[in-house]
């Protein structure tokens, strides 16, 4: 599979997983693709926390509570460090944002699927800050995201794109 057809073939995946674990192998590759995104002015603000271990994994589903269920063999959770780059201005939204894509790219080339899973981790419930706490993560760095790793188990459902020539143009905008 090339990059361009696991970009393609991507989707959030929000179903059941296949209780396959995932060898720590295509663990560290996905976690290398991750971390060998840009970076805004080599700030380096994002670092990954691989948890395959099922106990450590119930130990996160028990300390998020019913708000929110944690599923697959293996999730990846992406921390990220606010630290001022260019001007003052910090970079890190754009360089998590870069490793996810680049680990859920990664995810589908080495035939699992994933879902960036960011918005009920950092909402009102704080369920980052439960997991961070969980993994020991130090104060100086938010756990935003987390991706769940595994052979799908349900069927993929695709959601349909709009048309390459009403989102994309050569020379100046043309809608």
């Amino acid at each position: 599979m090339t990059a361009l057809e696991a970009i393609k073939g991507r989707t959030s995946y929000r179903g059941g997983y296949e209780d396959t674990p995932v060898p720590r192998e295509d663990l560290i590759k996905i976690m290398e693709a991750g971390l060998c995104a840009p970076s805004g002015c080599n700030t380096q603000t994002t670092s990954l926390i691989a948890v395959d271990d099922p106990d450590v994994l119930n130990g996160l589903r028990k300390a998020v509570g019913p708000e929110f269920t944690i599923s697959g063999p293996a999730i990846i959770c992406v921390l990220t460090q606010a630290i001022p780059a260019y001007k003052n201005t910090c970079f890190n939204v754009h360089d998590y944002s870069a490793a996810i894509e680049n680990m859920l790219v990664a995810i589908v080339e080495l035939g699992y699927q994933s879902c960036w899973m960011e918005g009920v981790i950092t909402d009102e419930h704080q369920l980052g800050k439960k997991m961070a706490n969980y993994l020991k993560v130090p104060e100086d760095y938010e756990l935003v995201c987390f991706l769940p790793v595994g052979i799908a188990k349900d069927p993929l459902n695709y959601v349909q794109r709009k048309p390459f020539n009403e989102r994309a143009w050569f020379n100046g905008f043309k809608k």
